[in-house]
């Protein structure tokens, strides 16, 4: 459909539908429910295709797009249509640029009724070949939006938002660099769902704070709330993480005493101070290294994230992440690598990833074989 046509499509409660994949299911999760009668497709389909994506799936959507031959109106999300809505506009009829709760479900009745785009706050769309971005909103109250809906489900999200805006991350440009939170009683009810409880945040250990300063006591009553439901915790773990700056003998306390987990992903991102401090990330190395080690004291696993290839990085910088990586792995604790990709709407987007010196390589790979470590620690086809 032209975008710019003000004609309504035949539409049928099951014309709307959100392209499945294994990558987007939490977005699907959040918003499936708010978009009535929406249903999932493993391809294109006729009436409204609605797809989320990131960079690295961005190629693949758009050939799948550009193939199709379906009668449709294409309308993306997530972060690469976000941070590049023109680009993405080459293939898709419309951008949902952020936060999708309130902005979706107003342009797909806009689609269906013909309505003028223009009125949608959020979005990207052509008129007359020119690109057209509509004001931006307010970022959404997440106790109006639930997490999820059965039976589609996700982790539950706790938080939003991160103030740190580290140079390689796409959060606070997504998000904001204000912390939202979900209540206690809102997460409660979903928490009620699940067997087990998992959970989504920048940082688990700064629910209820502004991200900056630690605000244990909320954490507490979170932990020890959910703790009511007699069901195991998992909390700082896959696909949350922690900062190394919030892990304190407090914290941990707390996710012995509430928590199933004995391990905690840990963002430590690089064994080079000089590196830490370029890419804005507000700690040193020596934050992580101590963080590293009050967890393993107390018996719990740090799961340390690491990223290779920065484009500021020397070789003697990647000698230091290995450093830190085998100290880690040798008292303990566990690695999982990166390989530096420059993400949209962040400050190295036009920045290009540096090789990765041979020796880091080779070791990395031996501790992977060892069990140490996962992930990707240099780029497609470099061995």
């Amino acid at each position: 459909m032209n975008p710019e046509s003000k004609r309504p499509l035949d539409f049928s409660p099951s014309g709307i539908w959100f392209r499945r994949n294994r990558k987007n299911m939490y977005s699907i999760a959040a918003l499936l429910h708010l978009v009535e009668g929406a249903g999932l497709a493993n391809r294109p389909k006729e009436g409204i295709m609605l797809y989320s994506f990131a960079s690295a799936q961005a190629e693949e959507v758009y050939r799948e797009v550009a193939g199709s031959k379906v009668e449709a109106v294409f309308v993306a999300g997530g972060p690469h249509p976000s941070a590049r809505p023109e680009e993405v506009l080459r293939y898709f009829d419309y951008v949902v640029i952020g936060e999708g709760e309130e902005t979706l479900p107003e342009l797909i009745g806009a689609i269906k009724e013909g309505g003028d785009p223009e009125r949608v706050r959020g979005i990207a769309y052509k008129r007359d070949g020119t690109v057209r971005i509509t004001p931006g909103r307010d970022h959404v109250d997440l106790d109006k939006y639930p997490p999820f809906r059965p039976p589609i489900f996700s982790p539950i999200e706790i938080s939003r938002g991160c103030p740190w805006g580290c140079a390689y991350c796409q959060t606070p440009c997504l998000f904001g660099r204000k912390m939202r939170h979900r209540s206690i009683p809102t997460i409660l009810k979903y928490a009620r769902c699940y067997s087990d409880l998992r959970f989504t945040s920048p940082n688990s250990l700064a629910y209820g704070s502004n991200g900056v300063h630690p605000r244990i006591d909320k954490v507490e009553l979170l932990l020890k709330s959910l703790s009511e439901l007699e069901k195991p915790i998992y909390f700082g773990t896959f696909p949350s993480e922690v900062r190394p700056d919030f892990v304190s003998e407090e914290a941990l306390d707390l996710v012995i005493k509430y928590c199933k987990n004995r391990y905690l992903s840990i963002g430590g991102q690089s064994g080079s101070n000089e590196v830490l401090r370029r890419i804005g990330r507000g700690h040193d190395v020596d934050v992580v290294r101590r963080a590293c080690d009050m967890c393993l004291d107390r018996g719990i696993v740090p799961n340390l994230d690491l990223i290779v290839g920065l484009p500021m990085e020397t070789p003697e910088d990647q000698k230091m992440t290995l450093d830190l990586a085998r100290d880690v792995v040798g008292k303990g604790g566990l690695i999982r690598a990166h390989y530096f990709m420059p993400l949209p709407d962040t400050p190295l987007e036009d920045a290009q990833p540096v090789p990765v010196v041979d020796e880091v390589a080779r070791e990395m790979g031996k501790l992977a074989l060892r069990g140490k470590a996962t992930g990707k620690w240099e780029p497609e086809g470099q061995r």
